[in-house]
């Protein structure tokens, strides 16, 4: 299958996104119909299909989807949303290793048929969203990559902007509020039944082995309010709409300007390069962060001041670099250990 986005989905995309972008207060009232377009949930299977990945909770893999008929399992999906029988079901979790070796990162395997309604989701909800995500938000979106961003701390250290918060947020994925996000949803969706099937797949279930061959299935992200599982197509997409109320509210209190501040944001991480006072910085921060209900992590979160001490961001090192030739000592960015590491390891 073409991994070219169908010239229909295109227009669909292109439709909601000049609505958005013309009228910043709209709210789409219809939405939900277009996620079980025949056309959108072709390309919805053709994306997931791309990225692989094994099966869910369920047991079902694309092979088996494939040699009993991808033609008809998609529209027994179809039907299943237009009919409101759809129901998410439990999210199988696993554990892969950190980069340091030392601890594991929770990642969630939705079924395939999850995966498959979430993208088509995804595919609509992102045309109407990517008007309103910041520009210091790099991650996930169109036209924008990690190196980009990294571009762009790169380019505020060489105007001056030499005081760093290094921050880090503790599992910020597993806390994001699901009331305060369905209110940053619903402020540009009135669509009752597109916000309920949000809503359904916050509170999916999680299933995981207890270390002993036995299942277990859990409803805490229902029971606590909280968490968008990583590894679901929807998940990056509702990071990025919760990390937006921060960095909008940096900007609307005016510490960008007062504390000549300037944020970049990828997914969870972020950095804030500041002229001075980085630790006026921080406390600003870790307060908003406590009014979003999220935790700063106080053992890795740090400042520091470039080029006399580095920082690493989105697997780059960022401070004091020497030309191989002369020796001259430049502002600069390499690889960081971690990451020249854990490439090494794979080789």
């Amino acid at each position: 299958m073409s991994l070219l986005t169908p010239e229909s989905v295109r227009k669909l995309q292109r439709a909601l996104y000049a609505k958005a972008k013309a009228e910043p207060a709209y709210r789409f009232y219809a939405l939900y119909d277009k996620i079980y377009r025949k056309d959108v949930l072709e390309w919805a299977w053709g994306c997931c299909r791309a990225n692989g990945g094994s099966p869910g909770a369920d047991g079902q893999s694309f092979a088996g989807i494939e040699a009993a008929g991808v033609e008809g399992w998609l529209g027994q999906l179809a039907q299943e949303l237009r009919t409101k029988t759809y129901r998410p079901q439990a999210v199988r979790r696993v554990h892969i290793p950190k980069p340091d070796g030392k601890s594991t990162r929770p990642l969630g395997v939705p079924t395939i048929k999850d995966r498959v309604a979430q993208m088509a989701a995804v595919i609509v909800l992102e045309a109407v969203f990517e008007v309103d995500l910041t520009e210091e938000q790099y991650a996930y979106r169109p036209k924008r990559s990690a190196l980009d961003a990294v571009r762009t701390v790169h380019g505020w250290l060489n105007r001056g902007y030499t005081e760093v918060v290094d921050a880090d947020l503790s599992r910020y994925f597993d806390t994001i509020p699901h009331h305060e996000l369905m209110r940053c949803i619903a402020r540009r969706v009135s669509d009752g039944a597109m916000l309920s099937l949000i809503k359904a797949w916050l509170e999916m279930a999680v299933e995981e082995e207890d270390g002993r061959g036995h299942k277990r299935r859990t409803t805490e992200n229902r029971d606590n309010g909280r968490g968008t599982p990583q590894g679901a197509p929807l998940s990056p997409l509702m990071a990025n709409l919760y990390m937006r109320r921060f960095l909008l509210g940096w900007k609307q209190q005016g510490w960008n300007c007062k504390l000549q501040a300037r944020i970049v944001n990828y997914a969870d991480d972020f950095v804030i390069l500041c002229r001075g006072n980085p630790a006026q910085a921080r406390v600003r921060m870790e307060r908003m962060m406590g009014q979003l209900r999220l935790t700063v992590n106080p053992e890795k979160t740090r400042t520091c001041k470039v080029p006399q001490d580095s920082f690493d961001f989105l697997g780059y090192t960022f401070g004091r670099c020497h030309r191989v030739t002369t020796g001259e000592a430049y502002l600069g960015t390499r690889p960081s250990k971690k990451r020249v590491a854990s490439l090494l390891s794979l080789s």
